[in-house]
């Protein structure tokens, strides 16, 4: 059908009859559409144009090939061109534009951009309105005319290509993006029509016919087309106007475009294949999706980089059934191509998913490049991540060629002492990688599973806390928990350690952060230092790990399937973490926790069993630690008499790194021989309870006692020396200790220091009580007051001047004569206990003697005479009176006054 023609002209403002007008208008262009048009052929000219220009000058200002969809659904394709004017106008603008009526395409099926090169296009009116040739009907046939130059084109704008291709794809959806049209700066107009040509070219064609353009315009701003051109002057007010802007006439860009689809497009446009555009939409998925262009790309030998060579495999991995055997082949020579020298791991890891969906699909020929690919990279580049190939893949010469090149480097890295280093996920990648090469690692195994099993816990708690834990640097509740996986280490290196503290952080008792001592309950630098005697106060168990579900560390699916594959490797590994399992029971029941390991076979692991129990069993027994030991200790299966360890890790699981109670100390005790605490070395959390206690728990002195007896020979130093007083202390209650106790107590506590404040407060407590009792022998009193020890006096007068002292006092006059004979001795031993002693006279026995009937005082006097002189009972009615006659001169003097 012909299409009606439309014809305009306007001149420069400024110029006589610069108002625009139609000079022809064809039939079916209503005077609606001709007020929508005439905006669409504004022109104006670039700045600095000459008011008269040569002819030269005249054909080499821009010309506005336009499309644009009009209000009612039909289009218009036109041309605005300057012209030679009358002499009062030396420059008109004439447009000639082909209004398109909805529904009808193009003639020939073509797209609006084919017609910026047709010949027909008029530069003035027909003269009585005469038809010319319809501009769109006689274009040549085929693509050609529009593809003309575009390859020369797109290699001189290579830097600039993947980012506008990225962006005219964007301004084709269905929907118009927000933000105005994309702007294209070109010093020709001609330039941003091949801009849309090589658009046209790669965009799918409903893509292209949305998308509205002009190829010159001097505001951007205002308007409603999607992709506009504009000369280099006017680049800057594009993007003051907010426009996505290229200035492809002016430095390369810096930032490449994250559309790997337009990366695609600009590297088959920059290796002259535009045909293969047309290829890739032959092939199923997204139009814009970068895997089908990328595939027909390396198949015809064009070069991609990393992300596109793995859109392209990830592609072919999904859908191995639309490429026939001969693509398939080519996409497989490119992707496993010697000289690429930068693939990444997300390439590797499509490589891989393709292998997988090729592999029994095609020849083993095939498939051999990407396999041997797979494990060089396994080996060679350290990706743990890969999907490796199944093991019959390498079956016949291919698998023993690359055998024979990596074997060695395998056996070398595995026999390496770097294995503590070494991240659990290539370790696990090499052991697999070996047994799919046929490689016998078994004299390996034992040394490295030894290093392999610290390493999972290390990584598993890295990954879980991060540098400072789950909720602060002293984890939940700013306690400190056992995940430590450095002892976990220590007990993989060498035999477990003796006297010393196995199981808990740091040597026991060493002094904490600030030189104060670590009482039990008291961790070391790397926990949180908790108030003495809070081992007393029995704290929730926590449940191995975080609460919630916990996340399974990234080497775990890796992990798993090694273990699956290799009898021999999850029998050493198993026996491994079953080894180091009392070094570190905490942090192996957080990895038990994340990794379901499978040890359900024959071997005994009894220490694995117990860390797999415990978290399920601290959820449902709560804060019954007892009921706990026992559920724990049953899980191992073995007696504490035939594997005393089981003893370390299953108070490592319920204790964690607090000290127990004395009750649940007694419960240890009892559980095993003093031999298996021994071996086990729980003997030292045994005596962290008794030394953690609460100053009033009585039962912890007999615990020191039978720790004593015990353990001779494994409590030594500090805590020896504390033990003893503790035991000191049950004797000053309930006994009769040996003679020089007085002494003894300073001796211990020096030897003991730094002391655990509640044991000092215990034992300075017993000394006090049993120096204030009748009883009490001479000798020991003279060394406690010789001594003049601030520490104990102090402890001597907050005795003295408890309720029951006093009581006694009061009623006892046997009693008050004594303290009286005691307190008024030795007045030059020292000024700690000259000073208490007068204090206690005044403050303690005065108000007592003052409270007692003259009869009591009297019976005061007399002891005192006749325990000690009558010059001392001299010293006692003077002290007495000299406190009356005080109170009597007052009451004298007061009423001396009132008178």
């Amino acid at each position: 059908m012909s299409l009606a023609q439309v014809h305009h002209i306007s001149a420069a403002a400024g110029d006589e009859s610069a108002e625009g007008r139609f000079t022809a208008v064809g039939r079916g262009v209503t005077a609606a559409l001709l007020a929508e048009l005439e905006p669409l052929f504004a022109y104006v000219l670039p700045d600095g144009a000459p008011h008269r220009p040569t002819d030269a000058e005249l054909r080499s200002l821009p010309q506005a090939f336009t499309y644009a969809v009009l209000s009612d659904g039909s289009r218009v394709v036109g041309r605005t061109a300057p012209a030679r004017g009358e002499s009062s106008a030396p420059v008109r603008f004439h447009t000639h534009a082909v209004h398109i009526p909805v529904g009808v395409p193009l003639p020939g099926d073509r797209l609006p951009v084919e017609a910026w090169r047709s010949p027909h296009w008029a530069t003035v009116t027909p003269a009585g309105g005469a038809s010319l040739s319809d501009p769109l009907g006689a274009l040549p046939p085929g693509p050609a005319p529009v593809r003309e130059g575009l390859d020369d084109f797109a290699v001189s704008r290579g830097p600039w290509l993947a980012a506008v291709l990225s962006d005219l794809r964007r301004a084709s959806e269905e929907a118009a993006p927000a933000g105005g049209p994309v702007v294209l700066v070109e010093r020709r107009s001609a330039d941003v029509a091949r801009w849309l040509g090589l658009a046209a070219v790669a965009l799918p064609r409903e893509s292209a016919e949305r998308l509205t353009f002009t190829t010159y315009t001097r505001r951007p701003g205002s308007s409603a087309l999607r992709v506009v051109g504009v000369a280099p002057e006017d680049a800057a007010a594009a993007r003051e106007a907010g426009l996505r802007v290229h200035v492809c006439a002016d430095r390369p860009p810096v930032e490449a475009t994250g559309d790997v689809w337009a990366r695609t497009a600009a590297r088959v446009w920059r290796s002259r294949a535009p045909e293969l555009f047309q290829e890739a939409r032959g092939l199923p998925g997204d139009p814009f999706a970068a895997g089908p262009l990328a595939v027909v790309a390396l198949c015809a030998g064009v070069g991609l980089g990393s992300e596109e060579r793995a859109a392209a495999a990830a592609w072919a991995a999904e859908r191995p059934y639309a490429l026939d055997a001969k693509r398939t082949g080519q996409l497989v020579e490119a992707l496993t191509s010697p000289g690429i020298d930068d693939r990444t791991g997300s390439e590797f890891d499509a490589v891989g998913r393709l292998f997988g969906a090729l592999d029994g699909r095609c020849p083993a020929p095939v498939t051999a490049p990407l396999a041997a690919m797979l494990v060089t990279e396994a080996v060679r580049g350290g990706n743990g991540s890969l999907e490796l190939p199944r093991r019959d893949a390498f079956v016949g010469p291919e698998g023993e060629a690359i055998a024979g090149v990596l074997g060695p480097e395998i056996l070398t890295e595995l026999e390496s002492g770097a294995g503590g280093s070494r991240p659990v996920a290539r370790t696990v990648q090499l052991l697999r990688v070996a047994r799919l090469l046929g490689m016998n690692t078994r004299d390996l195994l034992p040394d490295v599973a030894t290093r392999l099993a610290p390493a999972l816990l290390r990584e598993t708690e890295a990954e879980t806390e991060g540098p400072e834990g789950p909720e602060g640097p002293e984890g939940p509740e700013g306690y400190a928990g056992p995940g430590r996986p450095e002892a976990a280490a220590e007990a993989a290196a060498g035999p477990l350690r003796g006297a010393g503290t196995p199981g808990l952080t740091g040597s026991r008792g060493a002094p904490g952060p600030s030189g104060t001592p670590r009482t039990p309950g008291t961790p070391g630098p790397s926990g949180a230092v908790r108030a003495p005697g809070s081992a007393g106060t029995p704290a929730a168990p926590r449940p191995s790990g975080t609460a919630g579900s916990p996340a399974a560390p990234a080497f775990a699916p890796a992990l798993l399937e090694l273990l699956d594959e290799q009898f021999d490797v999850r029998t050493a590994l198993l026996g491994a973490l079953d080894r180091i399992a009392p070094e570190d029971p905490g942090a192996v029941a957080r990895f038990l926790e994340r990794v379901a390991l499978p040890f359900t076979g024959t071997q005994a692991l009894p220490h694995l069993r117990m860390c797999a129990e415990a978290p399920g069993a601290m959820t449902t027994l709560g804060r019954d630690r007892t009921a706990l030991w026992h559920r724990i200790l049953r899980a191992a299966g073995l007696s504490p008499f035939t594997e005393p360890l089981v003893l370390r890790t299953a108070a490592g699981l319920v204790w964690e790194d607090r000290a127990p109670t004395v009750e649940e100390a007694r419960l240890l005790l009892e559980a095993a021989t003093s031999d298996a605490h021994r071996a086990a070395g729980t003997w030292s959390r045994l005596a962290d309870a008794a030394l953690g206690a609460p100053a009033d728990a009585e039962e912890a002195e007999a615990l020191a006692h039978d720790l004593l007896r015990a353990f001779p020979q494994e409590i030594q130093g500090r805590e020896r020396a504390a033990l003893q007083l503790l035991a000191l202390c049950r004797d000053l209650r309930t006994g009769a200790p040996e003679p020089g106790w007085a002494d003894r107590v300073r001796t211990l506590r020096d030897r003991a220091a730094p002391l655990e404040p509640q044991v000092q407060e215990r034992a300075f407590t017993a000394l006090a009580e049993r120096l204030l009792a009748p009883d009490r022998p001479g000798a020991e009193l003279y060394a406690f007051v010789r001594s003049d020890d601030t520490d104990l006096i102090a402890a001597y007068d907050r005795a003295a001047r408890t309720e029951p002292t006093r009581a006694r006092l009061r009623t006892q006059p046997a009693y008050a004569a004594d303290c009286f004979t005691v307190w008024t001795a030795h007045p030059h031993v020292g000024p700690a206990w000259t000073t208490t002693a007068a204090a206690l006279l005044e403050e303690v026995l005065r108000p007592a003697v003052r409270s007692m009937s003259a009869e009591l005082v009297a019976e005061v006097e007399e002891t005192v005479g006749r325990t000690g002189s009558s010059g001392r009972a001299n010293a006692f009615r003077d002290w007495n009176r000299s406190r009356t006659l005080g109170r009597l001169g007052r009451r004298i003097v007061g009423r001396v006054r009132r008178g």
